[in-house]
This record gives C-alpha cells, structure tokens and sequence, in this order.
C-alpha cells in the first residue's frame, strides 16, 4: 500500500474504530528453535505481532494466541498439500471489551505455540507455515467495516512463511486427548444419548430439551429447503438474510448440509460434555464426532430462538467434518447478515449462518 493510501486509509480507520488502529499496521512473524523435528517431538512456533503504528490496536484475543490457540490462526502445508486445523471449534457470543488485547505503539507480544496437537502432522514431508487471519475475524463482529477496509488493501495480518521437515507420527486427536475437563468423568446415558463430564440432572434435562429443539429446527430448515420450488428461491428471504443471493450450487450445499444435521441428531450416538467452564457456548473437535463439549453460556441460553439452546446443538453439529464441516469465519446475527451480502461462498460454511437459517428469528419465508 503506499503512503498516501496508507493514511488515507488511517483516516477511515479513525472514523471506525475511534483510538485503534488497523491491522494493517501489524506486523506478524514467526520463528522456530530447529528446522528438523523427530517424530517425539513437539511442534512449536513463536508467533510475534507488532504494532508498527503511531497509535493503539484493538484486537480480538481469539485470533492472536493470548489465550492458547482457539481458532485456525496458521495455515500450513506438507509438501504443498494444506494441512487442516483440527482443534476445537466455538460457539461464543458477541466479543466484550475483555476479549481484545491492546498494543500500544511501537509494542511487541509473542506467544509460543504446539502445532502438531492442532494440524495433522502424521506425515513425512516438508512442511511450511504461515500466521494468517483475516480483517473478517480480526474485526469481528462487523465483518461490512473490514470489507470496507479490504477494498483499501488492508486485508488482516499475515506473516512470511517458516519451513522444517518434519518425521511423521500418529495424530494424537489434538487437545481432546489431553486431559480437557470433561473427557469421560460420570457417565451416564439416557434415552440413547451420552453424558459425560459429571452432568447434573438438571444439565442433563436442558441438554434434552435444547436437543428436541434441534431436531425441530433442523427437520424445518431440510423441508424449507427441499420443498421450496426453483421458481422461488431467488425470492427466499429466509435464505437470502443467512446465505446470500440464490445461487443453484449453493442452495444445494447448504441442503445438504441440513440433510446430514437432520440425519446426525436424529440416528448417530451423541455425546455431551458439561466439564467446559469457559464464557463460550458450546465447542466440538471437528474429527471426533459425535461429541459436544457444553459451556457456561449455553445454560443461559433459550431453549428455541436467537443464540439459544436448539441452535447451538445445529451450530456444532454442522462444525464435524463427517457431517457440514463448517467454520467460524463470523459470530452473531449481524456478522452472519453482513457475510451474506460480502460474501456468499463463505457464509454457506459459517456455522452461525446455518444456526441462524436453522432458528429462523424472526420468522422469514
């Protein structure tokens, strides 16, 4: 970007984002201690983000590392074939003042991060990898001001790439497998679905009533789709507010997303875990179904409508790879509504879009 796009871009940033400065004034990078990794060893990258304006940044904490790894921050390759994020996917809610980490000018943070828990290492190979994340998730929940900042070439942050070889070894299932609260204590099944992580009576009666909900919800949005003509797709409100212009290709995706959500909660062994004490809703491993790990914010929720109970079990369901294989590229109504209009081939693999098509709130036809 040059100089003079680059302050006329700061001016817009002023205007949206009061005393933060944008991400394009962050510079990220990272490093590693060898370039040669045994199959015993871990994986582990510092990442360094610099503030290299005149003025503080605002960012949001779940895609810089300052509380552990939470979201796919790196992209990385063995032998050039993409390597997947396989940790845990949320459900949160709206990001608070707490949920940003602020640099002033000129400061420097680094986190050290275990990648081999957290992508799929099982293979010899030459691998790269890269911190990136986009101005969608960095600016989150107001994915129109970073497509307005996009347009300006500032785009999120991104660091040059780091390579090493690596010897293969088995892919452990990633953080699950290491002691997470809630890995098996006080099982207990009832009516064919599984609680583990000592669930109450009462938890386990709001997990049964959040999953009739679901089951509802998803049984819907599979008869909306699949029952709504060609003729008048292009004129589905409903459709349009979460997923974009109608679009043949697409219609069909997220149909048959619904179809697997539909088919998953109704015949597939479910699991719920209420050891989670994070501020989240609920969050799964995409590669181990069928189990979901329920938060502190789910209790709250409602059990049918907007953020509530029903839509979250659709929300994590739809995250497992042998099912919708959904991400979070934006949280909340109004990311999801504004995905839609920017961009429609993303928003048909967001999570909450699915979630919010699903609880239909208010009703749309």
């Amino acid at each position: 970007m040059s100089k003079q796009n680059k302050l006329h871009a700061l001016a817009i940033a002023a205007a949206l984002f009061s005393t933060s400065a944008l991400a394009d004034g962050i510079h990220a990078s990272l490093s590693m201690s060898q370039q040669d990794y045994q199959a015993s060893d871990d994986v582990i990258v510092t990442v360094t983000l610099t503030n290299e304006e005149h003025v503080p940044v605002k960012l949001l904490k779940w895609y810089t590392a300052a509380d552990g790894v939470e979201e796919a921050l790196f992209k990385v390759t063995a032998d050039g074939e993409p390597r997947h994020y396989l940790g845990a996917h949320y459900k949160r809610p709206a990001p608070t003042k707490n949920d940003y980490v602020k640099l002033k000018a000129g400061e420097s943070v680094s986190y050290q991060v275990e990648l081999s828990s957290l992508y799929d290492m099982s293979q010899s190979a030459n691998y790269e990898i890269s911190y990136d994340v986009s101005s969608m998730q960095l600016f989150a929940p107001n994915p129109g001001q970073a497509k307005k900042l996009a347009r300006l070439g500032i785009d999120g942050i991104k660091s040059d790439s780091v390579s090493f070889y690596l010897e293969g070894r088995e892919f452990k299932g990633g953080a699950a497998a290491k002691g997470k609260p809630g890995t098996g204590d006080g099982g207990t099944t009832v009516d064919g679905v599984s609680f583990t992580g000592r669930c109450s009576n009462s938890e386990q009666t709001a997990i049964l009533a959040g999953l009739d909900a679901a089951k509802a919800m998803a049984a819907n949005a599979k008869g909306y789709l699949q029952g709504t003509s060609t003729a008048n797709r292009s004129q589905s409100v409903r459709y349009n507010t979460w997923f974009g212009n109608y679009d043949a290709g697409r219609w069909d995706a997220v149909t048959s997303n619904f179809v697997n959500i539909d088919s998953t909660l109704n015949t597939q062994p479910l699991t719920f875990d209420c050891g989670c004490s994070k501020s989240y809703y609920a969050y799964v491993y995409p590669n181990q179904p069928y189990k979901i790990y329920m938060c502190n914010a789910f209790w709250s929720a409602p059990t049918t409508g907007t953020d509530s109970k029903g839509g979250t079990i659709i929300h994590e369901t739809s995250h497992f790879d042998v099912v919708a294989g959904t991400d979070d590229i934006v949280y909340g109504q109004s990311g999801a509504k504004s995905l839609a209009i920017s961009d429609p081939s993303q928003a048909i693999q967001n999570a909450d879009s699915h979630e919010y098509f699903a609880e239909n709130t208010p009703n749309q036809n």
